[in-house]
């Protein structure tokens, strides 16, 4: 008889090479952009920011292969420890975290800063996992419902109050889509929805006024044209400029004349619309689109629920960030400061972010029930 081969390289032989490739193809195409948002229209000097991401992204990949060796079911046991880690961290920032752009979000460590809200949307991720994998049967009461959202809005608010409206909203929406499927009953459904419309009235008047300004402003960005819709406008030009094959790369006028604030950041998929055109914004599409189906992939390959709503959760903070950040870009959705995953500048996102893939891959891996 053929020897069989160690359960190792049978289990590398499930690694999903699409999502790697994909995940690859958008951390690479991110340094392009933040080396063109980001270099000196004079001198063609390089910006320290490029050094820092091929740096974050060189770690980043070292974090998605250490997830993808790890057997992603040793982090069950563990949930509570990381959602507790991710509320203390969350709390700690409020009280001693650095200012930047307004908002306290970030907190050091010796020579290294991040920011506590990234890691924690991963540790919610597998702390909700943990929960619907275990209580699925109990979601036909809604008391059940219940405490799966407060497990997101402990965090949301904590976050809401740094302040960053964008990120307390994607806690809020990892945990939709994870109970989505679930199997949220429709009566439910009525109930969140009635209760959200009831408080939204008080969460308006809760809201700092550049935040008001901010959701206001996109429906008339020109009524503050060099204010608080300065941003956007920029974005629009900059996007509608672009045509069908874009200016070129480092020949965006806004990378060269500096117009957009953060373009590194908050706008990087305006730059990246006037440089590459319609048909880039299309292949940026299709990489997110090529990310999303094999995590959901990886989702629906596994009947192990803990890896199936690990997997919603990573896909779901994947596209929502992502159509927010777009949204924004394109004036279509109020401005939040949401980057863009695994392409906009930032350490602490992008090594999340990777972290995060390389637990689906894991899932990919350890767990085949069919191909499709």
């Amino acid at each position: 008889m053929l020897a069989q081969p160690p359960a190792e390289t049978r289990l590398w032989r499930h690694f999903d090479p699409w999502l790697f490739l994909g995940t690859l193809a958008l951390v690479l195409w991110g340094i392009v952009m933040v080396y063109s948002a980001t270099v000196d229209p004079v001198t063609g000097a390089v910006d320290t920011r490029v050094y820092k991401q091929v740096v974050f992204a060189l770690v980043g990949l070292g974090f998605f292969f250490l997830m993808v060796t790890l057997d992603y079911r040793a982090l069950g046991p563990l949930a509570a420890v990381l959602y507790l880690l991710a509320l203390g961290l969350l709390v700690v920032v409020l009280l001693s975290g650095r200012f930047s752009y307004g908002a306290q979000r970030w907190l050091s460590l010796g020579p290294i800063e991040f920011q506590p809200s990234e890691p924690a949307k991963l540790f919610v991720i597998v702390a909700l996992a943990r929960f619907f994998g275990r209580h699925r049967p109990r979601l036909h009461r809604f008391r059940w419902v219940l405490a799966s959202l407060a497990l997101a809005a402990l965090p949301a608010g904590l976050t809401f109050l740094q302040p960053d409206l964008g990120t307390a909203m994607v806690y809020l929406a990892i945990w939709g889509g994870m109970v989505l499927v679930a199997g949220l009953r429709g009566r439910h459904l009525l109930y969140l929805l009635g209760a959200a419309l009831a408080v939204a009235p008080f969460l308006w008047l809760g809201l700092r006024d550049y935040m008001r300004r901010r959701l206001l402003i996109f429906l008339d960005p020109y009524s503050d044209p060099f204010g608080a819709g300065y941003n956007i406008i920029q974005a629009m030009l900059a996007v509608g400029s672009g045509g069908l094959v874009g200016r070129g790369l480092v020949a965006s006028s806004d990378s060269q004349l500096r117009s957009l604030i953060v373009q590194y950041a908050d706008f990087i998929f305006a730059i990246l619309a006037e440089e590459f055109g319609f048909l880039g914004g299309l292949g940026l599409f299709a990489l997110y689109g090529l990310v999303l189906w094999r995590c959901l992939r990886a989702a629906f390959l596994t009947s192990d629920l803990f890896g199936r709503f690990l997997a919603v959760g990573v896909a779901t903070a994947l596209c929502f960030q992502a159509q927010v950040h777009i949204g924004m870009n394109l004036a279509v959705l109020p401005v939040t400061g949401l980057p863009l995953p695994l392409v906009s500048y930032g350490g602490s996102a992008l090594l999340t972010f990777l972290s995060a893939l390389g637990l689906v891959e894991s899932v990919a891996m350890r767990h085949r029930k069919f191909e499709f």
